[in-house]
């Protein structure tokens, strides 16, 4: 039987016998996950290694990339800038960002770019994953591409480009990167072991991600598509995400390094009306407005049916992941997840080594939230 370490109320011990038969069937390498209920953990669970081979196991302090679940983080930057005062997201972009006033973008307002309605999920310019950690030649890029579609009329995932546009708002406004934003406004305060942008001496700690297959994205039919254009440019191959320049560079759509119990401890406050672990880090009305769907409709690069609130993706019958309506989520490429219900003031996250195939999530995780919820409903 495989160990799970780390610590759960007991009512919960099922939810370490499904990580442990998950590891055990090869499902996964290695894994963590973590539950807070009305701003208290209770579930803190990993267990697994950090390579098929079993050399090394997944610790307390491993941390991983997980993909697109740093979009949350970024949103959670804005989301503490509104609550101040500084940022409307019904305001345009280039009020905040002059420069991004050009080939018709004058209209695009912020919630656009937080509900992937801006029309930028791709670039005209060919970006290499080296050329990604170029802050400034990104931004501007983007600052001058003209929309794929009319902005505010559509969904289409900006996979990476949300994570400059987002940053460059928090920027302008903060006069900070979004990672040491974050990392001074959010992380620290609540005790968050998550890293945008790593420091070298935290590198030891890592652990690689296993990609699915060759890592590369998925091939699509159509070349011309929104889709296909989407990931052509920019886009960094999963094997990337080993190499110190990746870990170094701040790239808040897809570069987080964290773990379940880090994920968890950033959104405990959206959970529970926007304080937690002794910190008030956004308005009871902000945290509230998450849950507003402001656009939804069938995403033209996710190829899936969505609906977005403020950034986070909200549940429906189509993505029916908790029992509860006030309840929002994203994931990352690979298979982590978080999930944030404020009818249960719960919130909980799924972070391990191994991807899955696909960019929108798999089982694993679903399976051990649906553990969670039936021992909520007994």
């Amino acid at each position: 039987m495989v160990e799970i370490s780390g610590q759960c109320e007991a009512r919960f011990n099922a939810v370490k016998d499904r990580m442990a038969q998950s590891i055990a069937a090869g499902d996964d390498i290695g894994a963590s996950f973590a539950v807070s209920l009305d701003g208290e953990m209770v579930v803190d669970l990993w267990g697994g290694t950090l390579d098929a081979e079993g050399t090394q196991a997944w610790q307390q302090d491993t941390i991983v990339n997980v993909y697109s679940t740093t979009k949350p983080m970024s949103f959670l930057c804005v989301l503490v800038l509104a609550s101040r005062g500084l940022l409307d997201f019904d305001e345009n972009v280039a009020h905040y960002w002059p420069e991004f006033a050009e080939n018709g973008k004058e209209e695009v307002k912020v919630w656009h770019v937080m509900d992937h309605a801006a029309g930028l999920s791709g670039m005209d310019v060919m970006v290499t994953p080296e050329e990604m950690y170029d802050w400034d030649k990104v931004t501007g890029l983007l600052a001058a591409q003209a929309p794929w579609w009319e902005p505010g009329s559509a969904v289409g995932y900006h996979a990476i480009t949300q994570g400059y546009l987002i940053g460059e708002i928090t920027r302008r406004i903060s006069g900070k990167t979004l990672g040491q934003f974050f990392r001074d406004e959010i992380a620290t305060p609540l005790g968050a072991d998550f890293h945008i942008g790593v420091p070298d001496s935290e590198f030891s700690r890592i652990g690689n991600l296993t990609p699915f297959g060759d890592g590369e994205a998925e091939a699509i039919a159509d070349s011309a598509s929104i889709a296909a254009r989407t990931f052509r440019s920019p886009f960094s191959p999963a094997r990337y995400s080993w190499t110190d320049d990746f870990r170094r560079a701040e790239l808040p759509a897809l570069n987080g390094h964290g773990n379940a119990r880090s994920v968890v401890r950033t959104h405990t406050p959206l959970a529970c009306g926007g304080s937690a672990f002794g910190v008030d880090l956004v308005s009871p009305q902000m945290a509230k407005a998450v849950m507003t769907p402001r656009i939804s409709g069938h995403d033209m690069v996710l190829q899936i049916p969505v609906q977005f609130g403020l950034g986070y993706g909200i549940v429906s019958d189509d993505v029916p992941l908790a029992p509860n309506k006030n309840t929002c989520f994203w994931g990352g490429w690979g298979g982590s997840l978080l999930v944030v219900d404020q009818d249960a003031r719960l919130c909980a996250s799924f972070v391990m080594n191994k991807m899955g195939q696909g960019t929108t999530g798999d089982m694993r995780a679903i399976s051990l939230l649906r553990t969670v919820f039936a021992v909520l409903a007994d």
